[in-house]
């Protein structure tokens, strides 16, 4: 009896043009790269393209305003770097007054190129991290981060084609890198930009900002000045529910997307206005900049503890140390040498859960956490604040 694969051979020899086929694909196979032998191929190239870690050297240090630098970095070992989407972020870790900790800071380079990021930092008050990058580090210092991470940047399947940013302070790195990639990139969309500062002297990229306004249709530009001198020109005052109906103008308001980075207060204040407009929530997206300040303030916070009270918290089977009650659980931790694995410091990544197993912490509105996490007593630490004296497992 014929062998099968004989006869299928024999039968297919006939097919016009089969053995052109087939003497090609032998001259492919001798001729080609054989990846069945590159182990690990998939692994590293998803490895290059999302890090856990990179290295970083700083090559440049601009002065934006009296309170604020833009430390531009590149990878130590000379490659490209890998690619974000604007509006992301990378956390940068730190060693300060003998403690390890991280903070996140957007890029506000364009992502249409990957040879450096830039990283626009603020000093914050107090500012444990912000007072060290701005002062301590140099041209040619070497520095440690994650890769490229977050959620907050447009999404062109579901947000739309206009945009509208409002930004409080170095909140502004985000929107500037949307907005030098959308001039790189020339995308199809409108930018609209509500930018508050504090003092004119802290007005960041206020000349780039000018010259993009100039040089493109695209963009528009409504700078406010909270605290004017009495001779300044611009917009005074902040961003109030009037004066947001005069910005924004007449159309579907529910037809843009709003994008709001700032400090806590503002981004709730604008989050409150854009409602009271009748802006759904789907159309509002916030990122965090941090744990809120005074977390005393908000609501939910037991008003029979005041803000300076000093508890115990004791991680289980490590030690114990004293706390206040207005630091974040994590910030604490890092002040006495224990870590945890974080990134965002802002209650959405939740890398940073401990479990609580006796004891209470205020968790405000940033921590995003599941119903399961109430129900079986995990907290994001970032944002968590003890009340009491509490006991965590790592």
């Amino acid at each position: 009896m014929p062998n099968d694969n004989s006869s299928k051979q024999t039968v297919l020899s006939h097919v016009v043009g089969y053995q052109e086929v087939v003497d090609h694909q032998q001259e492919l196979i001798k001729s080609g790269t054989d990846l069945s032998e590159q182990k690990g191929h998939v692994a590293n190239t998803i490895a290059s393209l999302h890090p856990k870690r990179l290295q970083l050297t700083v090559t440049d240090i601009v002065e934006n305003t009296p309170s604020t630098k833009t430390l531009r970095v590149k990878a130590s070992d000379g490659r490209t770097l890998p690619p974000f989407l604007a509006g992301q972020y990378i956390n940068l870790f730190a060693t300060v007054e003998g403690s390890d900790t991280a903070r996140p800071y957007a890029m506000s380079s364009s992502p249409a190129q990957l040879s450096y990021y830039d990283l626009t930092i603020k000093r914050a008050t107090p500012g444990f991290v912000t007072h060290h990058l701005l002062d301590a580090v140099k041209v040619g210092d070497q520095l440690t981060s994650t890769g490229p991470m977050g959620t907050f940047y447009h999404n062109p399947i579901f947000h739309g084609e206009q945009l509208v940013f409002l930004a409080g302070g170095s909140g502004i790195a985000p929107a500037m890198t949307m907005i030098r990639d959308i001039a790189d990139q020339n995308k199809p969309l409108s930018f609209h930009l509500i930018y508050l500062s504090s003092f004119e002297t802290d007005i960041i990229f206020e000349q780039e900002l000018r010259e993009l306004n100039e040089a493109h249709d695209f963009l528009t530009i409504h700078s406010l000045v909270s605290r004017p001198t009495e001779n300044y020109q611009g917009i005074s005052g902040r961003i109030t529910l009037d004066k947001l109906q005069e910005f924004l103008g007449e159309g579907d308001l529910n037809e843009r997307m709003y994008y709001i980075c700032g400090p806590t207060p503002f981004n709730e204040s604008c989050r409150e206005q854009l409602t009271a407009l009748s802006v759904k929530p789907r159309r509002i997206r916030i990122e965090a900049n941090g744990p809120p300040k005074n977390p005393e303030t908000l609501d939910g916070w037991p008003q029979e503890v005041a803000a300076e009270k000093e508890i115990t918290v004791t991680i289980q089977g490590k030690g114990s140390f004293k706390a206040r009650v207005d630091e974040p659980l994590l910030n604490s931790m890092e002040r006495n040498g224990y870590g945890a694995e974080n990134a965002c410091r802002s209650g959405e990544c939740s890398l940073c859960r401990v479990k609580v197993v006796s004891g209470e912490v205020y968790n405000p509105v940033e921590a995003k956490l599941r119903k399961t996490d109430a129900q079986y007593g995990w907290c994001h630490s970032c944002v968590a604040f003890p009340t009491e004296d509490i006991e965590i497992i790592l």
